[in-house]
């Protein structure tokens, strides 16, 4: 699996105080998008969510996202090394991912770019 870099989530009562701080601090412009009933701002390696409490305490509990080439590799190489594929890959606004827990217990979103698969 190619893994081209890693976000930190960031889950936020105030998304737009957020993005004020993050945008400053980064010194990259925030790029919003929805996903089902939370607001995302990727901020440099930052994703900043906001939304139900119900929904932000389940994300909570993904270490990371980490960006890869392809998600199929991602899942094909993660199995192999007895992690458990927990949803996807699936359609994102910004291409596909998956959760993944290892087996130690970590548990890490994998998303790719690839559009309209």
């Amino acid at each position: 699996m190619d893994i081209l870099g890693t976000s930190l989530r960031v889950c936020v009562g105030d998304l737009d105080a957020a993005i004020t701080v993050y945008e400053r601090l980064t010194g990259a412009e925030a790029f919003r998008f929805q996903r089902g009933r939370l607001a995302v701002a990727a901020v440099g390696c930052f994703f900043l969510m906001s939304g139900p409490e119900a929904e932000l305490s389940v994300l909570r509990k993904i270490t990371a996202t980490i960006a890869v080439k392809n998600v199929d590799d991602a899942a094909a190489d993660l199995t192999a090394v007895g992690a458990d594929i927990i949803a996807g890959p699936l359609p994102t606004p910004i291409g596909r991912n998956l959760i993944a827990r290892h087996p130690d217990g970590s548990v890490f979103e994998y998303v790719d770019r690839a559009q309209g698969t």
